[in-house]
């Protein structure tokens, strides 16, 4: 058996400064599967201090197995474990553990005010909040899907995600995210 690797930060880091587009894989990134998520070659530009290191550190993860219950890349995370491993590892923020008790952390922002590096939530199994993701920018979030899948980005924009939208919640102070640099 194949064992999953983590990305390093240096190789992440190429892969937001220097995207590939393939064709025929539309809103979604997977690790075997890289797909332009950025419109230019100063994405990686764009980001700073605290919100940087959390996108380096989920793009690490991209490819790591499912787990219900998961909390540890080694063995498999899911959405909320992703999101807990993050943020710990990124910063040192302890998170709750479950998508729902983290949708209650934080300032409640609105769709418009996204910016990389607030908690996205859906409802995913008929009720509110039982889905999590980090907000990447341009739309694309980063999460652990479901039994089967892996670690990966997905385009917000897509219909399932627009119908099951839920709402956002910022845990960064403003200096602390996305600065765009145009």
């Amino acid at each position: 058996m194949l064992k999953k690797y983590l990305l390093s930060p240096l190789f992440a880091a190429a892969l937001m400064a220097f995207p590939v587009v393939l064709p025929g894989k539309a809103g979604s990134v997977y690790a075997t599967e890289l797909h332009r998520i950025v419109e230019d070659a100063s994405f990686f530009e764009r980001y700073t201090n605290s919100a940087q290191d959390l996108i380096l550190k989920g793009l690490e993860l991209i490819g790591i197995d499912y787990r219900m219950g998961g909390t540890n890349p080694d063995v498999g995370l899911d959405c909320s474990g992703l999101v807990q491993v993050v943020f710990k590892e990124a910063i040192g923020m302890l998170l709750p553990r479950t998508a729902r008790e983290q949708s209650q952390v934080g300032a409640v922002i609105g769709r418009q005010e996204l910016k990389a590096g607030d908690l996205v939530f859906f409802n995913t199994m008929r009720r509110a909040f039982s889905h999590v993701g980090i907000y990447l920018g341009d739309n694309r979030f980063l999460h652990a899907p479901r039994s089967g899948a892996e670690v990966r980005i997905e385009d917000m924009r897509q219909s399932y995600w627009i119908n099951r939208y839920n709402g956002a919640r910022r845990l960064l102070a403003r200096e602390e995210q996305q600065s765009i640099v145009r």
